[in-house]
């Protein structure tokens, strides 16, 4: 395939080696005394190293490379630790490369990394959803892994999606009618896309927030998470409003004195996009609110 890809000019180059760190990827080194492009899978053409080579050695130019990989580019990436990641991150930002960003942010949810903070304040917002037949996406064959609505948002990752069955050898134990149980549910809404961020019943509260299947999976939801709480649900990977919802949750912060949050997802890696909203909230909100994390498990139980 014909794609931009960065070109280094040997008779220019002194091999001072200052554009290496600026190329995260992993796609430059120095062999020979000289700056080397040592893979055009690892070089995503964007230039980052350009404005550092002070002999001008560096250009982009269009020739036939192979494809750029995202994933393969993100375990090198991740070995080099949290401030390269952020810097990758900002970087596809800030060049507009979306859907690169959200692979990448995907591959982290997915090995479980933590996301570290950055600047995303570039990251261009999504139109309206309309309906429509989006082909596969990140590679995906066609029927293996069908894409949420939204399936390139940075949580719609695939493994949560798998078809499982969940053998229960014994009953569960002291089932009792639910009018015996008594919900424990304070406020109407619950669904972040239709709350209120001015509603009084935010003041002094200790919140909930949950992704969509936590109460189907776990039975102790009312007793024991819900109970003198304020509750929030949504689903990180079929819900398309993602920079919304971490908008909507900041105003919340801000609005109210909010005591603590309890973040509530599933075990599947898109779900813990939960956790990413409400740390992007936060951030957006300056305010410091203590969080806990709890993981729920397919079967039912809390993680360790």
């Amino acid at each position: 395939m014909k794609r931009k890809i960065i070109s280094i000019d040997e008779t220019k180059c002194t091999g001072c080696g200052q554009c290496i760190p600026d190329c995260p990827e992993g796609a430059l080194q120095l062999i020979d005394g000289k700056a080397r492009l040592v893979s055009d899978l690892f070089c995503d053409g964007l230039g980052a190293c350009i404005g550092t080579c002070p002999e001008g050695a560096i250009a982009v130019i269009e020739r036939e490379a192979v494809a750029y990989d995202e994933r393969t580019v993100m375990e090198t990436i991740v070995r080099q630790g949290k401030p390269v990641i952020k810097a990758h991150l900002e970087h596809l930002i800030g060049h507009g490369q979306k859907t690169l960003y959200n692979t990448a942010i995907e591959y982290l949810i997915e090995n479980t990394i933590p996301i570290p903070d950055h600047d995303n304040t570039a990251y261009p917002k999504k139109p309206a959803r309309t309906p429509s037949h989006k082909p596969p996406v990140h590679g995906h064959p066609a029927g293996t892994c069908p894409p949420g609505p939204d399936a390139n948002h940075p949580f719609a990752a695939c493994p949560g999606s798998a078809a499982r069955s969940i053998e229960r050898t014994t009953p569960a134990v002291s089932r009792q009618p639910s009018e015996k149980t008594g919900s424990e549910l304070r406020q109407w809404p619950v669904q972040l896309a239709l709350l209120n961020p001015a509603a009084p019943y935010f003041d002094n509260a200790d919140l909930l927030v949950s992704a969509d299947c936590v109460p189907f999976a776990y039975a102790g939801f009312h007793t024991e998470l819900l109970r003198d709480r304020i509750v929030i649900i949504f689903c990180p990977k079929l819900d398309a409003d993602i920079d919304g919802y971490i908008t909507k949750l900041a105003e919340i912060f801000t609005r109210h004195l909010i005591k603590s949050i309890t973040v509530v997802h599933m075990e599947v890696p898109c779900c813990g996009g939960v956790r990413y909203v409400v740390d992007r909230a936060l951030e957006q909100s300056g305010k410091k609110i203590p969080v806990t994390d709890k993981t729920i498990t397919i079967d039912g139980s809390i993680a360790p």
